[in-house]
């Protein structure tokens, strides 16, 4: 069969890339088209449009680039016209996958979305858009499925893909040789992937450095940006950038600071201390405070629902901050146990992998009776 996929963030890369992978298991002819990234394209097929070029994030940034993202979507829609697919998948990427399903939906295709839009966290009335435009709706998060039930829609939990990525990773024995790492214990940094969260973030975690001699700050660096990138951010020389080996770097990581996002769960599935920060436009953070209706922003917090790992957000994103709650997962080591005691509530919570070949086979299924 011919599948069409649309990923526009590293996290949706990832995940597109083990579902095709998933996808060619069950069916050795699968055809692949997509937009996504370099792991996907590691996995075969035709890519059209790197997710490089079409992440902005928060409210502002959407409308300075509403221009680049109508000419995305117009692009993407005339591609799968062309192409004519026999499923979609679309994973996550809310504010652009829905109005694709959409128009797929209206075109006569068969729409799937993996990894649902977190519609709980605000206008949960968006629910009933998706109910009209999306086929079948994979989740990926223990709560959504009652989330969705109350709503009146039937949707197919199947565990959560970081699962399988972790279980598939192999760790590099030299990994600290081969990046020219010395003996020092790591702090990991994840500023994120997208260009704008990077350089709002990077600053604050680099600055704290200088406080913690007897550590080594290494950097997990974007696919989509080199080292020249990231060095107008780097004042201490002593501070590493790594590519394509994060997992590795929070296989070896004593602690990290990490960009809300997909990374946070990563970082609590590798069993790593860790404090979350996020800086956004002021605007687009005024309007979500006024429009999100969570208590948390990291999905650690958000699947245990508590405060399992400290959130700096906005204003208390500095340094001063960061530095002290590092204090506290460095030297407090019973603040440090109680972190790490419940991340293993967590991996029992998480449940077991086999996301990606779940959901591969539910499509086949779904898209043969199509």
């Amino acid at each position: 069969m011919k599948y069409y996929l649309v990923a526009g963030e590293a996290s949706g890369d990832l995940h597109g890339a083990n579902l095709m992978k998933a996808l060619k298991e069950k069916d050795p002819k699968a055809e692949f088209r997509f937009f996504g990234g370099d792991l996907m394209l590691a996995e075969g097929g035709e890519l059209v449009k790197h997710y490089a070029d079409m992440a902005f994030m928060g409210f502002a940034e959407v409308v300075i680039n509403l221009r680049a993202i109508i000419k995305n979507l117009k692009s993407c829609k005339n591609d799968i016209a062309a192409w004519q697919p026999d499923v979609l998948i679309l994973i996550d990427f809310p504010g652009f996958n829905l109005k694709i399903a959409e128009f797929a939906k209206a075109s006569g295709f068969l729409v799937c979305y993996y990894i649902s839009p977190k519609v709980w966290a605000w206008n949960q009335k968006r629910v009933l858009k998706i109910k009209r435009i999306v086929d079948h709706l994979f989740c990926i998060l223990p709560f959504e499925v009652d989330f969705y039930k109350e709503w009146g829609m039937q949707v197919d939990y199947v565990g959560n893909p970081l699962l399988d990525a972790v279980a598939a990773f192999k760790p590099d024995a030299d990994f600290r040789q081969h990046h020219q790492l010395n003996d020092k214990k790591i702090i990991a940094l994840l500023p994120g992937s997208r260009r704008q969260e990077i350089s709002r973030l990077l600053p604050d975690m680099i600055a704290v450095a200088k406080n913690w001699p007897d550590y080594q700050f290494v950097i997990a660096g974007a696919p989509s940006f080199d080292s020249s990138y990231y060095d107008q951010f780097i004042t201490d020389r002593g501070i590493k950038v790594v590519f394509n080996s994060t997992y590795d770097l929070l296989n070896n990581a004593h602690a990290a600071i990490v960009a809300s996002g997909t990374a946070t769960l990563e970082t609590a599935l590798f069993s790593v201390p860790q404090i979350v920060v996020y800086k956004g436009n002021p605007i687009s953070i005024n309007i979500a405070r006024a429009l999100v209706k969570i208590r948390f922003i990291s999905l650690v917090n958000l699947i245990m629902d508590d405060g399992v790992v400290k959130e700096l957000i906005q204003q208390d994103c500095n340094p001063q901050k960061i530095n002290e709650e590092l204090n506290l997962i460095l030297n407090d080591k019973v603040y440090r146990e109680k972190m790490l005691d419940n991340y293993k509530k967590l991996h029992v919570k998480m449940g077991k992998p086999g996301a990606s070949e779940k959901t591969a086979g539910l499509i086949i299924q779904y898209a043969s009776k199509k």
